[in-house]
């Protein structure tokens, strides 16, 4: 459905004098002029609402916050520096294919805020979460920009990955105790972690 244009007619104050009138100045005469003119606003219908409203993501270790309006992302090597490794503070190109998934999700069930769990991991920082104990795989897709873990606050772990599953982009992983999805642009697989 295309977005429609409504026209609305700002009417001038009464009393404006005629352009002729010896009292009136230049200034006014513009403000006259600018109050005449039509002004456009759209109106969206209500399903593109939720699409084009602006979601922020929250990284939970940094407590950043980055806005996002889905109908225009901010620049690639600013997604890059927000999920960078909170560990290293180092960055990497992280998949363009990523932040898609969980926008949609924040559309889907219509909620402003993503909470980013883990973008981007350095190597050393994934080796030593697997030498500590910690559900990290050998072959983590993090520590090559290609994962995403992420959760919406409010919404209830299982629904969150019946949705990123039927997407089919990926593996995606459900952590129930930690309350996070995990999605990757790896083959398409799925697993349970804590």
């Amino acid at each position: 459905m295309r977005p429609l244009l409504v026209l609305c007619v700002l009417l001038a104050g009464g009393g404006a004098a005629a352009d002729g009138d010896a009292g009136n100045s230049k200034k006014e005469s513009m403000r006259a002029e600018k109050a005449a003119r039509p002004s456009v606003r759209r109106i969206l219908a209500p399903d593109q609402t939720a699409r084009l409203c602006p979601v922020s993501l929250r990284n939970v270790w940094t407590n950043e916050v980055l806005p996002v309006d889905p109908a225009h992302p901010p620049a690639q090597s600013v997604i890059d520096r927000f999920l960078r490794c909170h560990f290293t503070n180092q960055a990497t190109g992280m998949d363009p294919r990523l932040l898609p998934v969980a926008l949609t999700a924040a559309a889907k069930f219509k909620t402003a805020v993503i909470e980013v769990i883990s973008g981007y991991r350095a190597p050393k920082y994934n080796l030593m979460l697997r030498k500590k104990g910690h559900e990290v795989g050998r072959d983590s897709q993090h520590p090559m920009g290609h994962a995403l873990d992420f959760r919406l606050p409010g919404l209830p772990t299982k629904t969150l990955l019946r949705f990123v599953r039927a997407l089919k982009q990926g593996g995606v992983g459900y952590y129930p105790h930690s309350a996070f999805v995990h999605a990757d642009v790896g083959r398409v697989r799925f697993w349970k972690g804590n």
